[in-house]
C-alpha cells in the first residue's frame, strides 16, 4: 500500500475515531432543519401566501413543498462548508499535538501528507452531507414533493462541488492555523457568518444593492443559488400552473435568488456551475503551492 493511501487511511479513521467531532459534524445539519422547521417554515409560509394574487388560491402541500425547498437548501449551502472545516481540523490538531512533526523527519513528502488531509477530509464531509441531502429528501417528500428525477441528481451534484469548494476553502484557512485557539476561533466565525454572505439564512435579493454586488464575487453564493434553484423549481412550476401570473413567478425566482445577478446580469445555471468548478481548481492550486513553498 503506497504511503498516500496508508495516511488517508489514518487521518479518515482518527476523524470517525472521535465520537464527539462526529457526532457533532453529523448532528448538525440535522439539528439546523429542525431549527429551521421550528422557527422559520411559518415565516415563510405566511409570506409566501401574502405574496399571491388575489382571487388565487394554491393548496396547502404546495406551500409546504415551496418552504421545504427553501429550508433544506439553506441547510446544505451552509452545512456542505461548515462540515468540511470542523473534518478537515485533523491536519491543525496534528500540528499541535506535535504529530506533524514527526512527519517531517520521515522520508514523506509534504505533497503527500497535503494530498492525504485533503482527500481524508473529503471522504468524511461527503458521507455527512449525503446523509444530511438523504435526510432533506425524505422531510420533502413528506411535507410535500414537487421534485423530479433531475432535480435530484442536480442536487447531488450541487453538494458534491460544494464539499469541494468548502474541502479546498478550509485546506487554504486551516494551513495557517498552529494552535487550539484558532481552531475554535475559525470554526466560531465560519458558523455564524458564512451563511449570511453565501445568501442561505437571507436572499442575497434582501441585501442592499452595494452588498449584493460585493456578495456576488463570492463562489458560496452561486452554489447557494444552485442548491435553491433544485430544490424549489417543481414547487414553484407548480404555482405557475396554478394560474400565478408568469411575471410574478419571475419575481418570486428573483427575491429567493433562484434568479441571480451580477451587476444586473442574470447569470446563467452554466455560468454558476463554472464559477465554482473554477472555484474549487484556484484554491486546490493554492493549497498545492502553500505546500511547495513551506519548508520542513
Amino acid at each position: 500500500m503506497s504511503t498516500a493511501a496508508v495516511l488517508f487511511k489514518r487521518n479518515t479513521k482518527l476523524f470517525f475515531k472521535d465520537k464527539a467531532q462526529f457526532f457533532t459534524s453529523l448532528v448538525t445539519p440535522a439539528i439546523l432543519l429542525v431549527l429551521y422547521m421550528t422557527f422559520l417554515a411559518n415565516v415563510f409560509r405566511d409570506s409566501f401566501a401574502a405574496e399571491l394574487p388575489e382571487g388565487i388560491q394554491i393548496p396547502e402541500a404546495l406551500l409546504r413543498g415551496l418552504v421545504g425547498g427553501q429550508l433544506t437548501s439553506s441547510m446544505l449551502a451552509v452545512s456542505c462548508v461548515t462540515v468540511a472545516f470542523c473534518s478537515n481540523f485533523l491536519m491543525v490538531q496534528d500540528k499541535v499535538t506535535g504529530s506533524l512533526r514527526d512527519f517531517y523527519v520521515t522520508p514523506v513528502k509534504p505533497s503527500v501528507l497535503s494530498v492525504s488531509y485533503y482527500a481524508a477530509s473529503l471522504l468524511s464531509t461527503l458521507l455527512i452531507c449525503f446523509t444530511a441531502l438523504g435526510i432533506c429528501l425524505i422531510y420533502l417528500a413528506a411535507v410535500g414533493w414537487y421534485l423530479s428525477w433531475s432535480d435530484v441528481l442536480y442536487l447531488w451534484l450541487d453538494v458534491t462541488l460544494l464539499v469541494l469548494f468548502g474541502t479546498a476553502l478550509s485546506s487554504v484557512i486551516h494551513f495557517f492555523l498552529s494552535t487550539q485557539g484558532q481552531i475554535s476561533a475559525v470554526g466560531t466565525i465560519i458558523s455564524a457568518g458564512y451563511g449570511f454572505i453565501c445568501g442561505a439564512y437571507m436572499p442575497i435579493s434582501t441585501f442592499s444593492t452595494g452588498l449584493q454586488k460585493l456578495l456576488s464575487f463570492l463562489p458560496g453564493t452561486y452554489a447557494t443559488s444552485l442548491i435553491r434553484d433544485h430544490a424549489m423549481r417543481g414547487a414553484i412550476e407548480e404555482i405557475g400552473r396554478q394560474g400565478v401570473p408568469a411575471e410574478q413567478i419571475s419575481s418570486l425566482r428573483d427575491s429567493l435568488d433562484c434568479n441571480l445577478f451580477f451587476f444586473g446580469t442574470r447569470v446563467e445555471p452554466s455560468v454558476k456551475y463554472a464559477v465554482l468548478v473554477g472555484s474549487v481548481l484556484l484554491l486546490l492550486a493554492v493549497y498545492i503551492l502553500q505546500n511547495k513553498l513551506k519548508k520542513r
